[in-house]
């Protein structure tokens, strides 16, 4: 197969062996920047392919959503003639990503000591939920992550049950982070000409992504809690009440409370002694919330946003997606790119030089296969 891109990582082969989200999350952000990603499926798919509603054209927009630039072939491992295939790959390939339970591939020849002995230079790349040690034969699913790691514990209202995050959050970090580990990977070969075995598990991950609170911890030996929308540093960093609805104020330093301040026309609370410094606000936010809330209820949410924005306070509305789609669009951000005729969200990095590609749309079942096995028998 001849492949054209002239993304920064072009000319590299990727055999993507994961499924679901956090792997094939991290060979599409590779694919997006020039890398050639064969995704190798079982017979009956990417789970994620039945993962619906939504749907466009009856396919899952939760598939279609992490798995442009790729190739397709469905390969059933059970079969020699199939077997004998995703090896061949393996053995070609600069990058070999997989998510299956800690050994799960050793048996077809697909572990990481096997496909180094007849390919040096691969980084190989293994994702799991809870590591290869005693959590080896947990599932890896991203919500008993968010329970296991605590991170339930700080969603929600503080006399309400835990919540989980609206999104995998812990399945998209660590198919950053092995995003990540795979370019450190490359970059070491540069110099050695060898490759690494590269694993990231999703609980390291969460408690990595935890950052103040996992800190908070192991570095202060304290248990946060939830909160609601609150934080247990800063004040004001929440939604407050306005005269429609509710705007996010925030006063990320003392300069910022000032000028908020000045605003709202409370000029003398930056000098009151409870409210001066950062640390004040946060212990005394009880009595500081009112007299913010009062001044806000006189205007509306989009009166306040214009105006404190203006004068250098973070602010935002609280919207629902589409909201968020258009702001980008308003701020020129291109958000939206279509590839084929699916549309999908613009990679978030921009270069310079070699900009991200965006030639293939996400690949049906098997799509690719006829192509992709006849090259891997030449």
């Amino acid at each position: 197969m001849v492949q054209h891109s002239t993304g920064p990582l072009a000319g590299l082969l990727v055999a993507d062996f994961s499924r679901i989200l956090a792997g094939p999350y991290a060979t599409m952000l590779l694919a997006d920047l020039g890398a050639q990603v064969i995704k190798v499926e079982s017979p009956g798919g990417d789970d994620t392919r039945t993962w619906m509603p939504p749907t466009r054209d009856g396919v899952s927009t939760y598939y279609l959503g992490i798995n442009r630039n790729k190739r397709s072939v469905a390969l059933d491992l059970k079969k020699p003639d199939d077997l004998a295939a995703a090896q061949e790959l393996a053995r070609r390939a600069d990058v070999l990503i997989e998510n299956f339970r800690p050994g799960g591939l050793a048996r077809f020849g697909l572990d990481y000591d096997t496909v180094t002995a007849t390919n040096d230079k691969i980084v190989y790349a293994s994702i799991s939920g809870f590591g290869t040690g005693a959590g080896r034969d947990f599932p890896g699913y991203d919500l008993m992550v968010q329970a296991i790691s605590g991170l339930m514990s700080l969603t929600g209202d503080p006399d309400g049950s835990p919540y989980r995050a609206g999104i995998s959050v812990f399945d998209v970090m660590a198919g950053l982070h092995a995003s990540i580990g795979i370019l450190a990977a490359l970059h070491r070969r540069g110099e050695t000409g060898r490759g690494q075995h590269v694993e990231v598990n999703l609980l390291s991950s969460a408690l990595s992504g935890l950052v103040n609170h996992s800190s908070g911890y192991v570095a202060g030996g304290t248990v946060p809690f939830r909160m609601g929308n609150a934080h247990p540093s800063l004040f004001p960093y929440e939604p407050l009440p306005t005269a429609d609805g509710e705007l996010i104020v925030i006063a990320g330093n003392d300069g910022q409370f000032r000028k908020l301040c000045q605003v709202l026309d409370l000029p003398d609370l930056p000098d009151d002694t409870r409210f001066g410094r950062n640390q004040d606000r946060t212990a005394n936010r009880e009595q500081l919330r009112p007299l913010l809330v009062e001044r806000l209820a006189k205007r509306t949410k989009d009166e306040w946003f214009r105006d404190l924005l203006a004068a250098g306070v973070p602010c935002a509305p609280i919207n629902t997606i589409d909201g968020g789609v258009a702001l980008a669009e308003e701020l020129g951000l291109d958000p939206v790119v279509t590839v084929g005729d699916v549309p999908g969200v613009r990679n978030p990095i921009t270069f310079s030089d070699t900009p991200a590609r965006y030639e293939l749309p996400p690949p049906g079942l098997d799509e690719h296969g006829e192509e992709i096995r006849a090259w891997l028998k030449n």
